[in-house]
């Protein structure tokens, strides 16, 4: 969780969001949220991640790795997690309006997935830095 929170600080003038995915205790893929710079709607991290573990592998099979992410994951991302086979999920913050691992909805209700999920992992560092994010924009705003 510490590299992804290390991401997530790097993703200048987007949502601080940070997403690390391993195999065998190795990373293998890592990226932060993007949309803004890629001028993507898609380019969140979780995606930018898979698409790399995806390469890096060569498969979209991804049963056998981990992911880490500082901010439980919106339903876009949530279902390309489930759809990609990951084995477990550990995020840090929880999302109260677009978690779609719990905290808003759980897709994994409609999926035939075996997909472990924790949350709240060093939920207070990856808090401060969503919260600092918001506040600097509500700052610039006025």
């Amino acid at each position: 969780m510490k590299r992804a929170i290390e991401l997530a600080k790097q993703a200048k003038g987007e949502i601080p969001v940070g997403a690390v995915i391993v195999k065998d205790g190795l990373v293998v893929a890592a990226a932060c949220n993007r949309k803004e710079q890629n001028l993507d709607v898609t380019a969140h991290a979780e995606i930018l991640a898979i698409r790399e573990a995806e390469q890096k592998l060569g498969r979209w099979r991804l049963d056998d790795c981990d992911m880490y992410v500082t901010l439980e994951p919106c339903p876009m991302c949530a279902w390309a997690i489930l759809n990609s086979r990951i084995k477990t999920v550990y995020f840090g913050s929880y999302d109260l309006n677009y978690g779609a691992f719990g905290s808003k909805i759980d897709l994994r209700s409609v999926a035939n997935s075996k997909l472990q999920v924790y949350g709240g992992i060093m939920e207070n560092e990856c808090n401060e830095m969503l919260n600092s994010y918001f506040k600097n924009l509500r700052n610039v705003a006025r």
